[in-house]
């Protein structure tokens, strides 16, 4: 049973900074890929960022150089560490895996979180 739990969501002030957590479950996290989606109220859901089985990460232009997505194999984690966070990174947060080692776009990714909220504000 394949399972991701997101963690660590909160509000938080602008120019503040948060770690979110996924804890997995049911596979093998060494193997896989991990995504961070998120998705604001009526608006399309966003990819974030991810990070392939080797270690190498991508993200959205939005957050490049303000997140930063690890992992700890041992542990069965990945984290999303969000800093210098803005009004407009409000959202739900979501981890998300396609069981396959590269990463992909979030229309691939089978198995979800239940998410975790995220309020930028002051």
């Amino acid at each position: 049973q394949v399972q991701l739990v997101e963690s660590g969501g909160g509000l938080v002030q602008p120019g503040g900074s948060l770690r979110l957590s996924c804890a997995t479950s049911g596979f093998t996290l060494e193997y896989s890929a991990i995504g961070w989606i998120r998705q604001a109220p009526e608006k399309e859901r966003e990819g974030v960022g991810c990070i392939a089985s080797n270690g190498r990460t991508r993200y959205a232009d939005s957050v490049k150089g303000r997140f930063t997505i690890s992992r700890d194999n041992a542990k069965n984690m990945v984290f999303l560490q969000m800093d210098s966070l803005k009004p407009e990174d409000t959202a739900v947060y979501y981890c998300a895996t396609a069981l396959s080692g590269e990463c992909t776009t979030k229309n691939v990714y089978q198995y979800w979180g239940q998410g975790t909220q995220v309020t930028v504000s002051s």
